[in-house]
């Protein structure tokens, strides 16, 4: 194998953008900014989310072969067992990813990715299903990808000494185009993450992942209501053949041209905007006189006067604790208790500390 890749390497994607994807980005504008205007409380949201994360984890893992279904997946996390089969692992794992993502896009970066987000990602991902030191690790040895239907080998990665070489082109690459459409940006960094496939293991999961987190960082604040990992699941062997390519690595790159998927990935969009845009209708109602469009909040989401009194006091002061709560309401210390673990449930506050130094922000 010849060595096609330089320390000056500068990753330059070919793609064109046809009119089916012009078309298709002027259709997921319109989507997202009918969800911008509707009129939803952040409980709702927040219960949309946690939907949204249940969706991409069945999907996601099931497109690695996962068996597990939608329904058991639900089950496993609202109940978090502490003795659990690798299939459950998977679960869990990617769980923990997609809250951990939402907390790095609630804070401030320069940079959209980089090598650690990348790192830490992986190892959320295969937590305690790989040994540890591989873990967030670029891959070290030779991989290659079949097709399981063929029984043969289908694709031949670059080599590993070449890894870190396209994945920081890569990462450059995003950063450095900031002003290129979020669809766009995103779509190539998800083709071309699996195309350098820098790790032993949790490539596809680790793509998906982070293009999730691309969409959300570039003002797409729709996604963390979002899985289009839905859309690949319905028809996987689909998916491959777009987010994949054939052959080896240092025959093709130079003629990889993007624009097919990028076509492919705006259709994944747009699917599923349609489908949380459904979603969302069912749960709201016209409210008369005002016209204004509002959500329909369930029991698990609504939110009482004692909670909204625990956030606004965290908003003015930064933190709150039991004995301070204690101060604020005449609720029992078992039912203050509730209250915090509603609020926590739901993702809008957090717990720190232990025993008596608990507090919450």
């Amino acid at each position: 194998m010849s060595i096609a890749i330089d320390e000056h390497y500068i990753f330059e994607p070919k793609y064109s953008t046809s009119s089916k994807l012009l078309e298709n980005i002027k259709q997921i504008a319109v989507l997202i900014s009918e969800f911008n205007q509707a009129d939803c409380s952040k409980t709702i949201l927040v219960d949309l989310e946690q939907l949204a994360r249940e969706s991409s984890a069945h999907s996601s893992t099931s497109i690695e072969g996962n068996p597990l279904p939608l329904t058991e997946v639900k089950k496993i996390l609202k109940t978090r067992p502490e003795h659990i089969r690798d299939t459950e692992r998977e679960i869990l794992n990617y769980n923990e990813a997609l809250i951990f993502l939402r907390d790095q896009n609630q804070s401030s970066h320069k940079e959209f990715i980089n090598f650690k987000l990348i790192s830490e990602v992986q190892a959320k991902v295969l937590n305690k299903l790989l040994p540890k030191a591989l873990l967030g690790k670029l891959r070290k040895e030779a991989v290659f990808v079949n097709d399981p239907k063929l029984r043969k080998t289908v694709y031949w990665p670059p080599d590993d000494k070449d890894v870190k070489i396209l994945l920081t082109g890569l990462i450059k690459y995003i950063n450095a185009n900031r002003d290129l459409d979020p669809i766009i940006l995103s779509g190539i960094f998800h083709k071309q993450f699996v195309i350098i496939h820098p790790f032993l293991d949790g490539n596809g999961r680790t793509a998906r992942l982070l293009t999730k987190h691309l969409l959300a960082n570039l003002g797409l604040n729709t996604f963390p209501l979002f899985s289009f990992e839905i859309y690949y699941n319905r028809n996987v062997s689909k998916y491959f053949q777009q987010v994949g390519v054939k052959g080896d690595y240092y025959d093709i790159y130079k003629r990889i041209d993007f624009t097919e998927w990028l076509e492919y990935f705006s259709d994944g969009v747009i699917d599923e905007l349609l489908r949380v845009g459904a979603e969302l209708r069912q749960r709201t109602e016209l409210m008369s006189g005002n016209g204004v469009l509002q959500c329909q909040q369930s029991p698990e989401t609504r939110l009482e006067a004692y909670h909204e009194l625990i956030l606004q006091y965290i908003k003015e002061h930064g933190y709150i604790n039991d004995k301070l709560y204690s101060t604020l309401t005449e609720r029992a210390k078992a039912t203050r208790s509730l209250d915090f673990k509603k609020l926590m449930q739901l993702g809008l506050i957090k717990r720190y500390g232990l025993g008596r130094a608990t507090y919450y922000r």
